[in-house]
């Protein structure tokens, strides 16, 4: 059982019968490290869920980056505004490690729905998981201290800080690479 079959189980409680299918959808894709799953500014049909390999998520503002999110396996790739309203991408999806992903085109989605009896719901729930993720990223941020926030990625993934440039950590949590930097020193003492 693949990693996408495994979510769509886990997740959604979906049969075997029902996990086929919705998977047969999916494409294999193979990124190399460094390339763009999607690129600002150009509208994206796909949808990808991350078999294996590490894909970070970020938009370039001024003179610098922002990293929104850094995707591992069992995580969904995808510009939401893109995606569902056709609007151009806000945010670059680069690999930073070699990835496997199984990618969804929109008229292959939309297929699913005619197909699947379940889909509406089970969609309500992918896009609800999508928002709680984002919520609990809001918390983290507001409610956090850089010194919490380093501590509960560390919990939540710490093989991140082993195979992502510290400086993608840094934007993520929303601190410099050099208090990033400090607090893993801290930390590690």
């Amino acid at each position: 059982m693949t990693e996408l079959e495994k979510y769509i189980h886990t997740y959604f409680g979906v049969g075997q019968e029902e996990v086929a299918k919705i998977s047969g959808y999916f494409q294999p894709v193979r990124l190399k490290k460094g390339d763009y799953y999607l690129r600002t500014g150009r509208r994206s049909d796909r949808l990808a869920f991350v078999q294996s390999g590490i894909v970070r998520e970020y938009v370039v503002l001024d003179d610098r980056e922002i990293t929104k999110w850094i995707s591992t396996q069992g995580y969904f790739l995808v510009d939401l505004a893109s995606f569902f309203f056709h609007q151009p991408a806000r945010w670059n999806l680069q690999a930073l490690t070699d990835c496997e992903l199984f990618v969804i085109d929109q008229a292959k989605y939309q297929q699913i729905g005619r197909e699947v009896a379940r889909w509406p719901q089970l969609e309500k729930l992918f896009i609800a998981r999508c928002f709680t993720v984002l919520e609990d990223r809001i918390v983290m941020h507001l409610s956090m201290n850089a010194e919490e926030r380093y501590r509960y990625l560390l919990g939540f993934n710490k093989e991140l800080f082993n195979q992502v440039p510290l400086q993608y950590l840094a934007s993520l949590l929303g601190m410099t690479p050099e208090t990033l930097s400090r607090l893993r020193k801290k930390v590690l003492d």
